[in-house]
């Protein structure tokens, strides 16, 4: 079936790449901030304010599909990206069904707050926030993961994560998702 794949999602600010980094190494695998897979139209587009669309996304989203097969393939890992919609992850997860998603929560005061803390140092401007709270679709039944709030201490994120992992509910796939796979070459990202 694969090793365990975990992807910290959320809003530009919920802290998906502090989190992931940490546990990452609190579950020893490798991690990977999905950022950094962005073609550089992308970077351009959100460093002067403007929202990505599904069609911008689709290649950035196929790297992080071959990303999380490979992790999958081999010892795990854990990712950081956004993953917006369902449809986005409905995409990731499809390369694997070990994926677990760690959704991180906050408002919108607070994310546009974090963005703007950051300063220079990343792409994606607080102008930017509210485009992606427009978009955001929480995690919904059947998807397999969880939400924590994206305000608490970083212990007790991973705490939180770490006992739904343990969980038996966390160890199997959704039948849901199961039911649509196929078997054969793993699926390509597609956003219908």
């Amino acid at each position: 079936m694969g090793a365990l794949v975990v992807i910290v999602i959320g809003v530009s600010g919920s802290g998906k790449s502090t989190v992931g980094r940490a546990l990452a190494d609190a579950l020893a695998v490798p991690f990977l901030d999905g950022d950094e897979l962005h073609p550089e139209a992308n970077v351009a587009k959100m460093s002067a304010g403007r929202p990505l669309d599904d069609e911008d996304r689709l290649p950035w989203l196929a790297a992080l599909a071959a990303r999380v097969g490979a992790m999958a393939s081999a010892d795990g890992g854990v990712i950081a990206c956004s993953a917006l919609k369902r449809k986005y992850r409905d995409a990731l997860f499809s390369a694997a069904p070990t994926v677990r998603f760690l959704q991180l929560a906050l408002d919108a005061e607070a994310a546009r707050a974090r963005v703007t803390g950051r300063g220079a140092a990343h792409f994606m401007p607080a102008s930017l926030v509210e485009s992606q709270f427009s978009e955001f679709e929480p995690l919904q039944p059947g998807e397999p993961g969880i939400t924590v709030d994206a305000t608490r201490g970083l212990a007790e994120k991973l705490a939180e994560f770490q006992a739904y992992l343990a969980a038996p509910e966390a160890t199997a796939p959704s039948p849901a998702r199961l039911s649509s796979e196929g078997g054969g070459d793993p699926p390509t990202a597609r956003l219908d």
